[in-house]
């Protein structure tokens, strides 16, 4: 894809562009849709061969943009991109979803959507994620029902997905598959790297959420965290060295 080139804006450009976007300030609202493009163009592709053609996405992930732009405020209190990216990738996957052969019941997808509007309300008034038993009560619906929900408008993942790679060969899910009689070891295995991430420093926990979990890239971090990517790299390889100390003495 041959993108316009438009220069990277500042967190003063971009707090001022917003400003006035939410005015009415069209040129605002247009520059600072161009000047962001590459960031939903890093983010389309993840979505790589799922099927689709990647200019399409990039369309889907332009209105994405586009929404967090016109509905982002200030009050937030975070970054514009940390705002934006979510809402790329939620209109993507909306979109790959919706377009699913494996059709979802429109009463799943209907309180799918209550719950994300719920789950944002009691986020902004908690200061922290609402636990299922708080979106049910505020919902008035069972618990059993929101998981459901939920779990049925999860976007399959591909089995080639990759999950972790460091320096050497990337691991995918396909590999960590395992046989009906692994089901014990591999939750035990969930439970230590539990128990290993809670006893990180806070920047470490972070990072290696970001990079294995969430599958973002150094330079993401790094432009989300405030740090180069040489930092980035840094403090994961320290993050690394801490997890394989740890571990080792789970053993």
């Amino acid at each position: 894809m041959n993108l316009p080139r438009f220069p990277l804006l500042s967190d003063a450009d971009t707090k001022m562009l917003l400003q006035k976007s939410r005015q009415g300030d069209d040129r605002a609202r247009e520059r600072l849709i161009n000047c962001n493009l590459k960031l939903v163009f890093n983010l389309v592709q993840r979505f790589q061969n799922r099927g689709y053609e990647l200019e399409d996405l990039f369309q889907i992930g332009t209105i994405g943009l586009i929404k967090a732009i016109d509905k982002f405020d200030p009050s937030y209190d975070v970054k514009f991109s940390t705002y934006a990216v979510p809402m790329i990738i939620g209109e993507i996957r909306r979109f790959i979803r919706d377009d699913n052969p494996v059709k979802v019941s429109r009463s799943y997808k209907e309180l799918a959507g209550r719950i994300y509007k719920s789950k944002e309300k009691l986020s902004k008034e908690l200061g922290r994620e609402p636990t299922v038993g708080e979106l049910s009560e505020d919902l008035n619906v069972s618990t059993e029902e929101i998981v459901n929900s939920l779990e049925a408008v999860q976007m399959p993942a591909s089995i080639h997905e990759t999950i972790f790679q460091d320096e050497g060969d990337p691991i995918f899910i396909l590999d960590q598959l395992s046989a009906e009689n692994e089901t014990d070891e591999v939750w035990f295995n969930k439970l230590i790297l539990k128990d290993v991430l809670s006893k990180l420093p806070v920047r470490y926990k972070q990072i290696i959420i970001m990079r294995f979990f969430q599958d973002q890239t150094q330079m993401e971090v790094a432009e989300k965290l405030g740090i180069s990517q040489v930092q980035v790299s840094r403090l994961e390889r320290q993050a690394l060295k801490q997890i394989r100390i740890l571990l080792s003495e789970n053993k």
